[in-house]
């Protein structure tokens, strides 16, 4: 769990779930990490089961790295909420606060 709180860690996980990439094909997409901070991450998440580095040499989510991107798809979707500028509102038009 605390990899996840580590920083580069979420993104590296979003970004592969639009499936394999290649190593410079993502650190393209992370415009702001450092190649040597993304193949720390990408180290780490190997060694944690969540990440696999195939044989072409390109990574992709394990079984268990999809289930994470599972569970954590309500969290991606709030972050855009979020991003976007519109706020929640908890209580529906009419509801008691």
């Amino acid at each position: 769990m605390d990899l996840l709180g580590q920083r580069w860690s979420l993104r590296i996980l979003w970004e592969l779930e639009a499936g394999q990439m290649g190593f410079l094909e993502l650190r393209r997409r992370m415009n702001n990490c450092s190649s040597s901070m993304l193949a720390e991450r990408l180290r780490q998440l190997q060694d944690a089961g969540v990440v696999e580095k195939n044989p072409n040499r390109s990574y992709e989510l394990s079984f268990a790295g999809i289930r994470l991107s599972q569970a954590l798809e309500p969290l991606w979707e709030w972050s855009q909420i979020w991003a976007s500028g519109e706020r929640f509102n908890p209580f529906p038009p009419g509801a008691k606060s």
